[in-house]
């Protein structure tokens, strides 16, 4: 009889202290394009985000709970993403996900806020930044979608305000030309026309726009098109191969035109592979770069030790912008468990808690950001750089700092 009972209390010690472990954790789900059209940047973003939920992790966690998160490569497959969410939700109870693409994000908005689990994109999407649909332009309300940087329209916005400048500086005179360059796909698309309307309230003579695929490819007729048109200034929506291809098809063909790019379309490992096709190419940032003496990047390097122990990787922009979704994310979570729970309404809440908001230990490698209920737009200021490769180095400099208004009619747009 002894045994029998002494066993029942082992038995009983154990349920409890598996149901106490199961309440120190919560899952977070991580969409990623390793394979896919994008995962060019793809990949150096998802290691910022596994690197700093990893770190989070052998630091104490969320003030003592452990995010259990998985990483699933969908790539760039909006099924596919749809499929790991609804797992993630009914078999892992995901109180929060950290996300990829403009088209899977967008797919999701719906779910995401009949579930109330705040999804943290790399898609910058203007269409995310309107949580209460008051923005008649607003595709969907999107309460639950959080993203770390300026929206895809807000830095088209700013590169034409420099166009603007640029033109006006070098005493250029008449109306200047501005073409978007891009595939027909929600991530290119994405600022098209609010950026379109935008240059022409500058004064812009707005040409039709000029489709590039995706994918690398022989875009000799493209840069004809522009250079036919005399476009002045072109808007890149897409990325990585496509970029090398639209660059060097150009100079093959001696298109003469200002290259301005969304924030995946510029970066040092694009620069190096096109090579001396890389001149005057402007591109925002919204952090420093990994050599960049700023104090936060001081723990962005300690972050990088959990994938490069030998701290040799010279990571990119990107993998940047990834640390700080995951920490602004964290900090979400340490203020939901002090306020009711790690639920994703609390984590809604919390990210809500703090203005001019810079996690902390990354202070001036994340950009002091607020988001509202009414206003998911966290940062309104974008940094803008121009690339040269020269004499087989990239050379990378500061030539703009915009800050733009929060227009009411730019909200979800």
């Amino acid at each position: 009889m002894n045994k029998v009972l002494l066993g029942s209390l082992s038995a009983v010690s154990l349920a409890v202290a598996a149901s106490a472990q199961a309440k120190d954790e919560v899952f977070v789900g991580h969409l990623a394009d390793l394979s896919g059209p994008t995962a060019f940047v793809g990949k150096y973003y998802a290691d910022g985000v596994r690197d700093s939920l990893a770190y989070i992790n052998k630091n104490g966690g969320i003030d003592g709970t452990t995010v259990n998160f998985e990483t699933i490569d969908y790539a760039y497959k909006v099924p596919q993403a749809i499929g790991a969410y609804k797992k993630w939700k009914s078999r892992k109870k995901m109180v929060a996900m950290q996300g990829w693409g403009t088209a899977d994000t967008e797919a999701l908005i719906s779910f995401a806020a009949k579930d109330k689990i705040p999804v943290y994109s790399a898609s910058y999407s203007g269409h995310l930044t309107d949580p209460m649909g008051k923005n008649p332009h607003t595709k969907k309300p999107a309460p639950y979608n959080f993203f770390y940087g300026a929206s895809y329209s807000d830095a088209c916005r700013a590169l034409v305000k420099w166009a603007a400048d640029d033109w006006k500086m070098k005493g250029k005179k008449g109306q200047p030309k501005f073409t978007h360059i891009g595939a027909n796909h929600p991530f290119p698309n994405a600022p098209k026309k609010a950026c379109a309307e935008y240059a022409t309230e500058l004064g812009f003579n707005v040409m039709p726009p000029v489709v590039v695929s995706m994918k690398p490819g022989d875009f000799k007729a493209q840069c004809l098109t522009l250079k036919n048109s005399k476009t002045n200034y072109g808007y890149i929506g897409n990325l990585g191969g496509s970029v090398l291809s639209l660059i060097k098809s150009c100079k093959t063909v001696k298109t003469d035109i200002q290259f301005m790019s969304n924030i995946w379309g510029g970066d040092k490992e694009i620069f190096n592979a096109i090579g001396s096709g890389v001149k005057d190419y402007v591109f925002p940032t919204m952090t420093p770069f990994w050599s960049d003496d700023v104090e936060g990047m001081k723990l962005v390097h300690k972050v990088s030790l959990q994938s490069d122990k030998s701290g040799k990787k010279q990571r990119t922009h990107h993998y940047v912008r990834g640390v700080c979704s995951a920490f602004y994310m964290k900090e979400a979570m340490e203020w939901a468990k002090k306020n009711g729970g790690i639920t994703g309404a609390n984590i809604k809440k919390g990210m809500y808690a703090v203005k001019n908001w810079e996690p902390k230990g990354l202070e001036g490698a994340c950009m002091p950001a607020t988001w509202t209920n009414d206003d998911h737009r966290g940062i309104n200021t974008v940094n803008i750089y121009k690339g040269n490769y020269e004499n087989g180095e990239v050379k990378i400099d500061k030539v703009s700092e915009v800050t733009l208004e929060r227009r009411d009619d730019w909200l979800g747009y």
